[in-house]
């Protein structure tokens, strides 16, 4: 390091005594130091200190008010445990035990009074170097962490709008339209508006709600598509798009997914406990997955399936009236009412 580069570096001087106060001063600005703070009252050291920032910290132990020994324990939970701030300490008292307690409290180095000026600019930079290298150290683990975290949620987003793209694949299977997961999305977000959700909640589920259908991909397009009822073995069988979804999804550290994972597995269940997969009931249903559940069923029975007609908007609301507290979480369905009713009128 070239070292010049250190006389940009912060210095806070702290000594009761004006005479090596201004002795410090005079041998560090010779020696080309520009940023120089310095106090002969220990009581000013704290809100110096926080203002200052200082990168070395030249402190005399015995002082009136405040002595050295308190200040350090002071200072230390301001810079934290994983900062490395240097201190050289002032004093004429060489015993063990003030060294020892020093140390203990955070010192690095010592400079005995009175000072010989080559030994104070060596320790000086020597202790400021030190201090640099650690600060940039820091610098490079704070990019490759920052680094680090944007490849992750780039790798995430990509995974987000692949298995977005495989809902879109499964959704026209059965239809031609492709906007069902979406409309499902827009419309659970608008329902969770009225519950008093906040903006960031509306939009992951707009994001996640898409996902709801994935697990459609694993079943066959003979029972997905078959135009008339379905037998048990083959409702047993499309019943499974809800935990296939669920593994589809699972394991993902973001909250789109997690939330995606959970409305896939839990969006068949009911309030009254005849749902599927797992008979859930009440409250003990995933919330999200209770708001999915009115938009999944509204949007499905306002547009044409290849089992079914489009219902008009009022036979769909009347139906969704209908199934309160029954299918759907009471709370839910008059959300959902009041979005309708917006939207219809």
């Amino acid at each position: 390091m070239n070292p010049d580069a250190l006389t940009g570096a912060r210095i806070l001087v702290v000594d009761d005594q004006p005479a090596n106060v201004l002795l410090l001063q005079r041998v560090l600005e010779r020696d080309g130091f520009t940023h120089i703070k310095t106090t002969t009252d220990s009581r000013e050291v704290l809100p110096l200190f926080a203002a200052f920032e200082p990168d070395l910290l030249l402190l005399d132990l015995h002082m009136p008010h405040t002595d050295g020994f308190e200040l350090l324990s002071q200072i230390r939970p301001l810079v934290g445990e994983d900062t490395y701030l240097p201190v050289l300490v002032l004093t004429a008292d060489m015993s063990k035990e003030s060294r020892q307690a020093a140390l203990t409290m955070g010192a690095n180095d010592f400079l005995t009074k009175p000072f010989e000026t080559t030994e104070v600019l060596l320790r000086v930079r020597n202790l400021l170097h030190t201090r640099m290298l650690h600060l940039r150290l820091a610098d490079r683990s704070q990019g490759f962490a920052a680094t680090a975290e944007r490849e992750r949620a780039a790798l995430e987003e990509a995974r987000l709008d692949t298995l977005t793209r495989l809902a879109l694949a499964a959704e026209l299977r059965d239809d031609d339209t492709s906007a069902h997961t979406q409309r499902v999305g827009d419309l659970s977000a608008e329902i969770a508006a009225r519950l008093g959700a906040d903006t960031d909640e509306q939009e992951l589920l707009r994001r996640a709600a898409p996902l709801h259908d994935i697990g459609k991909l694993g079943v066959r397009d003979a029972v997905l598509l078959k135009p008339g009822p379905l037998t048990e073995e083959e409702f047993a069988h499309i019943r499974t798009h809800t935990t296939v979804g669920a593994r589809l999804l699972t394991d993902s550290p973001t909250p789109i997914l997690k939330a995606a994972e959970i409305i896939a597995l839990n969006h068949h269940e009911r309030w009254d406990g005849t749902g599927y997969p797992n008979s859930l009931a009440g409250l003990a249903i995933p919330h999200h997955a209770r708001i999915v559940a009115v938009a999944d069923v509204y949007d499905a029975l306002t547009h044409a399936r290849p089992y079914k007609q489009a219902w008009t908007i009022d036979r769909s609301i009347t139906e969704i009236s209908a199934q309160r507290g029954l299918h759907f979480d009471p709370d839910v369905v008059d959300a959902f009412l009041m979005t309708a009713m917006a939207d219809h009128h």
